[in-house]
């Protein structure tokens, strides 16, 4: 996944904006104008950098005359106290940005290091672990992009990407069959052609799908043994078709392995976007001289 630049600059200034970084009185205040500084990002803890170019960003929005220094690849693993961007110029401008900076980088690299702790404990299985449209509002973008630096792949990016029939679109619908059926006819009368994934809760409700010709179906808050069951109903109902079974809800990192285990194709995790801690980073001003 590309990084979001046009996306990145526009919550960046909403950032600043929201942060009066043109009204710094502290740093104005405390701070003498002359002051020429140098400033490294240093990682408190393990994890995957990712989101490095918001630095950039940030301090050009700020101050042109900031330098920025990038010593770590995107997306690489850094160890504790390792440095990851060098800064250096008016020494305001680095502390007026500090915050801004660290907030963006510190979730992108929150999020992209759990996803690589989801990714590597089924990565001998071949099952795709998936994000979710649970991302913080506003920032769907770059809680995507971390995601996919962790090695996750993305579900659907927004409500137009594909069909999701949740429950509550299957109640109002009337059920899966009518569900699909009326999608089916929405597409054909709009000429678009997209992948309809069906939310199941139970058996039952898969065999409908799958007889309805579903070619992804959701199987949400399953038991471990509903999981195997609907896996081998879609293999004698679909026997030569191909359809997608995802794992979903309550995916817990315990719970992962074993969900991964029962011949699922995929697994989603809306923990990975709306719950992953941030990783420890820090602003360190190096030096503070007389420019």
């Amino acid at each position: 996944m590309d990084f979001p630049v046009t996306a990145l600059r526009q919550l960046v200034t909403r950032a600043l904006e929201e942060d009066h970084s043109d009204d710094d009185i502290t740093t104005r205040w405390s701070v003498p104008a002359r002051l020429h500084g140098e400033a490294e990002i240093v990682a408190k803890q393990p994890g995957v950098v990712c989101g490095l170019p918001v630095v950039p960003e940030v301090f050009r929005q700020i101050d042109t005359e900031v330098l920025v220094e990038q010593l770590v690849p995107e997306g690489s693993l850094v160890r504790q106290g390792q440095a990851v961007i060098r800064l250096s110029g008016g020494t305001r401008s680095l502390l007026t940005g500090e915050r801004t900076a660290l907030n963006f980088l510190q979730r992108m690299c929150g999020i992209a290091t759990l996803a690589r702790t989801y990714v590597d404990t089924v990565a001998d299985l071949g099952v795709q672990v998936l994000d979710t449209r649970k991302t913080a509002p506003g920032l769907r973008a770059v809680d995507k992009y971390a995601a996919a630096s962790g090695g996750v792949s993305s579900h659907r990016l927004d409500l137009s990407a594909m069909v999701l029939l949740k429950e509550n679109h299957i109640a109002a619908a009337g059920g899966i069959t009518p569900a699909i059926n009326a999608v089916r006819a929405g597409m054909a009368a709009e000429g678009r052609e997209t992948l309809i994934d069906v939310e199941v809760e139970n058996l039952a409700q898969a065999v409908e799908a799958l007889h309805m010709g579903a070619s992804w179906i959701m199987l949400d808050d399953m038991t471990i043994p509903e999981l195997r069951q609907a896996v081998r109903a879609r293999d004698d109902i679909a026997a030569g078709r191909r359809v997608v079974l995802e794992a979903s809800g309550g995916i817990t990192l315990e719970r992962l392995r074993p969900v991964a285990e029962t011949g699922v194709d995929r697994i989603s995790v809306g923990t990975l976007t709306h719950s992953a801690p941030a990783l420890d980073l820090s602003m360190l001003l190096t030096t503070a001289t007389d420019a």
